[in-house]
């Protein structure tokens, strides 16, 4: 059994149950000067960091009809439908774009809550665990960069939905920093580059993939997110130009060959073996060494994963072991329109999606199209319990963060083109990759980079990106109706998103939530809220 994160979270809770209870500090009341005693409370303190704060953006226990927190931004674009959201009031709100402070307080609170309590754990770790007693230097180095990368992850998602927001570096150890005003959106993102810089450059952290590191951060986890993060200020509200920077730390992780695309399996033919394809392969391993660059980790019995039952319908529930199952993250058909119903793979069923499944009186039940890539065999049919890993930067990332910015940057060199085809090449698996790549560097700057974010739109859908490419670019997809595959681009502000509700620019970030402007009298609403 491989030594992960939450393996070693539940060690450190057994280990506390076993003392006398009289005997026990409560925990709510520990200080930071009774913690951070010994290098197992430094480890303990990151560790936390892994289940709190931007990772649970991921986590899959809101309940099952509700989905888990990064499927709110593909609701906004309209693409991304829930059977139930009858009843899920968010669904509602966020595809009629009608959301304010004040209907969706609860919801909005608690992604804003979970983010700041990620954050101040973070700022205790950062802080004290360079003064551990017993600490070596190198284990203090690499801890620190661990909580720097879960600090920068944080206020990452939080600059990306609210814009400016409260920086807040120190432990709250006193009353002075509860209430604490907005800071520009510039200087959030210098504290993510400032800490993402330093946990990539100066944090010690292990040059292998995530699964060869105990499910820890590695050097390349940080150089992804900090790649990630350079794009998306070279886009709006900052358009400053980080796409140099962008570039670097992408090929970093991409020249440290230490991942890989996951390949198809073929015949004797050269043809694709529909079950063995890459895709097939990432849906049933629990994760890949090659392709996975940051995960959040489930385990069974531990922390339970519900994408499983997320990938078929309510009207399939009697063919599993699930108490419920529930297409939370249903593509529209609008949506499907963005692939080659022909040539892309990533769209023909059991791939990406699926819409039927054979019922166990040997009949077909047919249904709208759900995820196929988080079907969990031996959960739905057997177990009813999942611990497979959700993927969270996988290797398509770095790849198509440099093709983008290797194009801004420098143009269309054939380097950008060889990242981009490696990405559809895998998808147009008929294609002939040099055919691929001759008439992607045929393109003018803006037509190669339309096309890179086509690869975005179709490649990491079930990292919920959609809505925050739509953020940084001011750009609507758009698919062609005649089955090409082709997406167009036009203009945010004033487009229909899929349901047909008006794009305002208010809508391009959330509101704050009633419940927090209560609490914290120095904050003020969003634009237009």
């Amino acid at each position: 059994m491989k030594p992960t994160i939450i393996s070693l979270l539940l060690v450190m809770m057994l280990s506390t149950s076993c003392k006398k209870f009289l005997d026990e500090v409560p925990r709510d009341e520990i200080s930071s000067g009774q913690y951070f005693q010994n290098p197992k409370h430094a480890e303990n303190a990151v560790n936390a960091l892994y289940r709190s704060g931007a990772p649970q953006m991921y986590e899959s226990n809101l309940g099952a009809y509700s989905g888990s927190r990064m499927m709110f931004g593909p609701y906004m674009s309209g693409y991304i439908d829930n059977e139930y959201k009858g009843q899920e009031i968010h669904v509602q709100y966020a595809q009629n774009m009608t959301l304010n402070g004040t209907n969706l307080s609860s919801y909005l609170q608690g992604i804003w809550s979970s983010m700041y309590t990620g954050i101040s754990r973070a700022n205790n770790a950062i802080k004290y665990i360079p003064v551990t007693p017993g600490l070596s230097a190198e284990k203090a180095k690499q801890l620190s960069a661990e909580a720097r990368f879960f600090r920068a992850y944080g206020y990452f998602q939080l600059v990306r939905m609210y814009g400016g927001v409260p920086l807040i570096t120190e432990p709250y150890e006193n009353i002075s920093n509860m209430d604490v005003a907005k800071s520009t959106v510039e200087q959030v993102y210098n504290l993510i580059t400032s800490d993402l810089e330093s946990a990539v450059n100066d944090g010690g952290l292990p040059d292998v993939a995530m699964l060869n590191n105990g499910a820890r951060i590695t050097k390349g986890a940080a150089a992804t997110l900090l790649a990630d993060v350079y794009l998306t200020m070279s886009g709006f509200p900052l358009k400053k130009d980080m796409y140099a920077k962008a570039a670097l730390n992408a090929r970093l992780v991409i020249n440290s060959n230490k991942y890989s695309l996951t390949t198809h399996n073929v015949d004797a033919n050269g043809n694709v073996i529909p079950a063995s394809s890459a895709y097939n392969k990432l849906r049933l391993a629990d994760n890949s060494v090659n392709e996975y660059i940051y995960y959040y980790e489930f385990a069974v019995g531990i922390s339970t994963s519900a994408y499983a039952s997320w990938s078929l319908p309510a009207t399939a529930t009697s063919e599993t072991k699930f108490a419920i199952t529930v297409n939370t993250y249903g593509p529209t058909a609008k949506f499907l329109l963005g692939y080659n119903k022909t040539q892309d793979l990533r769209i023909q069923e059991k791939q990406f999606f699926h819409s039927s499944l054979i019922k166990s009186n040997g009949t077909t039940l047919n249904f709208a199209t759900a995820p196929y890539i988080w079907q969990d065999e031996e959960a739905t049919f057997k177990t009813a319990t999942s611990g497979k890993d959700q993927p969270i930067y996988t290797y398509s990332d770095p790849l198509l963060i440099a093709a983008e910015a290797i194009a801004m940057a420098e143009g269309v060199t054939s380097e950008a083109v060889g990242y981009l085809a490696q990405v559809r090449g895998r998808a147009y698996w008929k294609d002939d990759i040099t055919a691929i790549k001759t008439q992607l560097s045929q393109l003018s700057k803006d037509d190669f980079i339309k096309e890179v974010w086509k690869e975005r739109y179709r490649e990491l859908v079930f990292e919920g990106r959609i809505w925050f490419d739509i953020q940084r670019t001011r750009l609507f997809p758009v698919p062609a109706s005649d089955g090409s595959g082709n997406i167009l681009f036009e203009p945010v502000i004033g487009h229909a998103n899929n349901f047909g509700a008006t794009i305002q620019e208010k809508n391009l970030l959330f509101p704050i939530a009633t419940d927090e402007l209560q609490r914290n009298g120095k904050l003020v609403q969003n634009p237009g809220y």
